[in-house]
């Protein structure tokens, strides 16, 4: 099993943080940090949505129109 990190704090979701505040600002806001690797992403917020963009593991979109 691979490591899973915080999109909001970049930390490992083992149990030993809790991610609770995390999980609520990320319903509001875009994610941070990729999950897979917790590499800081590039992040664009635009009027209809956001783009997340990891060097690894590639681009997230979302829009606020769905």
């Amino acid at each position: 099993m691979t490591e899973q990190h915080c999109g909001h704090c970049g930390r490992p979701v083992d149990g030993v943080v809790d991610h609770l505040a995390c999980e609520q600002r990320l319903r509001l806001e875009p994610p941070r940090f990729c999950v897979p690797c917790g590499r800081r992403m590039k992040v664009q917020v635009v009027p209809g949505g956001w783009s997340a963009s990891c060097v690894e593991h590639g681009e997230l979109k979302a829009s606020t129109w769905d």
